[in-house]
């Protein structure tokens, strides 16, 4: 079964349980993915969190049943998955701007949203710079945070984190622990950061702010991993100015996911994605490296 195919599965398990209780881990299962993985793609690719989707789609069928059958609120509360008729109401009005009771009424302005399928699309000739490596084991070592994927608030709280990180003095101590200058790596900075490489609870992932370890380091009062040994794929970035760096590697992982992968010849191995950062200035690039498998 394709990427492509395995997600859609995702799509047809979710539809056929919005009336019931959703495994989350079955849905993991189906996407070959741990949960946090999936909720991350799914947010990346469907621009949407998954739990999110799974809300809406939910109060757009209990809009459906309000207007073309007799059903209790209390019964569609419990049905949906809310704990009680006052929780399902807060969520129906959030999102279709009135009350379950008045969306029985002729004529009242309801908010619906639909399926998504996942497709291949052709958009053209877009290239994408990448290069499939092998590499031996390597150790990093740095300052790690754990974040949730769940609605998508690692989108927001991981900027923040590298925020902090800079203004306690930590980066600086990092960078500095390494005991090398900018000039002796070319153009790859000093410091990179890596996520998903250990199991916490399902919603949980670790990520770090890493440096590369080498004979100089000194990695006193640090965190320290060891990458294995592995296929990647390693997918470059156009130029950008710095401070859009955080949204260029956003674009460019969405477009492994909606663009390479459901066509290359490779399957993502779970775990062990890294963003590596290069230049300064007005002249920076960067990469996102994943593991693989040939199919």
């Amino acid at each position: 079964m394709t990427w492509l195919e395995r997600m859609n599965k995702v799509l047809d398990y979710i539809e056929e349980n919005l009336g019931n209780e959703i495994d989350m881990d079955k849905l993991a299962s189906i996407a070959c993915y741990s949960l946090v993985n999936l909720q991350r793609v799914f947010s990346i690719i469907a621009e949407i969190p998954l739990s999110e989707y799974i809300r809406r789609r939910r109060l757009t069928l209990a809009a459906f049943e309000l207007q073309n059958s007799n059903i209790k609120v209390i019964d569609l509360a419990l049905k949906y998955g809310y704990d009680s008729p006052e929780a399902f109401t807060r969520a129906f009005n959030s999102l279709h701007g009135t009350t379950p009771s008045l969306a029985r009424r002729k004529g009242v302005m309801l908010r619906a949203y639909p399926r998504i399928s996942f497709l291949l699309t052709l958009k053209g000739a877009i290239p994408m710079d990448y290069r499939i490596e092998k590499k031996e084991a390597f150790p990093v070592y740095g300052i790690e945070g754990v974040f949730t994927s769940e609605n998508g608030e690692n989108l927001q709280t991981i900027p923040l984190f590298w925020q902090e990180v800079i203004s306690n003095g930590q980066y600086e101590k990092l960078r500095q622990s390494t005991h090398l200058q900018d000039e002796e790596t070319r153009d790859l900075c000093l410091i990179n950061s890596i996520c998903d490489y250990e199991v916490l609870d399902s919603n949980q992932f670790p990520y770090m702010i890493f440096a590369f370890q080498t004979d100089k380091s000194d990695t006193s009062g640090f965190k320290t991993i060891e990458v294995p040994s592995a296929t990647w794929a390693i997918f470059k970035s156009e130029k950008h100015k710095i401070e859009e760096t955080s949204n260029v590697i956003q674009k460019l992982t969405s477009r492994v996911y909606t663009d390479w992968l459901p066509t290359a010849s490779y399957d993502k191995v779970d775990g062990f994605e890294l963003e590596l950062y290069y230049g300064s200035g007005d002249n920076c690039w960067c990469e996102t490296w994943i593991r693989v498998e040939a199919k």
